[in-house]
């Protein structure tokens, strides 16, 4: 009967602590976002975002480009977690985006969602092609 009460003791801990981890894992943070113009019209957009992926329960899985309308423009899939390589980057190439008005980065985990913070882009401002967008 003790084994059992200490199997049951230790398991609930254990399963307290993994829920812990998730927790404190917090929501994803947008570092930087890098736009470079292909032509005209396409664009090629690296995103860095940090995260303290814990393993598959939690990490960073995406992050899109919106309008103010909230329509989606772009959209990239981080299929697995980044535990040991923080802060990353990742990219889309040739994605069609309108030069006029504002668009947002935005970041997601598979346990908060959709990160509060997001990074506002204005491709008015592209220098030479290029446009870098930090989180001040």
């Amino acid at each position: 009967m003790a084994k059992v009460v200490v199997t049951k003791v230790l398991l609930m801990l254990f399963l307290g602590l993994s829920l812990a981890n998730v927790a404190n894992a917090g929501e994803v943070t947008l570092v930087a976002a890098d736009f470079r113009t292909v032509d005209n019209r396409l664009w090629d957009i690296q995103v860095t975002l940090q995260h303290a992926d814990t393993g598959w329960d939690h990490y960073a899985d995406r992050w899109r480009v919106v309008d103010s309308n909230g329509q989606v423009l772009a959209n990239r899939v981080l299929y697995h977690p980044h535990v040991d390589e923080q802060p990353f980057t990742r990219g889309l190439s040739g994605i069609s985006l309108p030069s006029t008005g504002k668009l947002y980065i935005e970041a997601h985990d598979n346990v908060h969602g959709w990160a509060k913070q997001r990074l506002t882009v204005k491709l008015r401002q592209t220098i030479k092609g290029h446009l870098r967008i930090t989180s001040d």
